[in-house]
């Protein structure tokens, strides 16, 4: 029964994870730059459900030499 209980509480335990930050979207800002936007990801294995979250926007210029 311990390890019954054991068991499910490191399953319980590990359901949620979370991987950093990946790009989700990149576009072009129309004046010769990029716009980046990044998001974090949640996995919940438990339920089977990816969420999205604490996301953030950069610009980057481009430029020719």
């Amino acid at each position: 029964m311990k390890f019954l209980l054991t068991f499910l509480a490191v399953i319980f335990l590990t359901g949620c994870t979370t991987a950093g930050p990946y790009v989700t979207n990149i576009s072009s800002d129309g004046n010769n730059g990029l716009n980046i936007e990044k998001c974090k990801v949640e996995l919940n294995a438990f339920l089977g459900v990816v969420n999205t979250g604490d996301c953030s926007n950069s610009n980057i210029k481009l430029s020719r030499q």
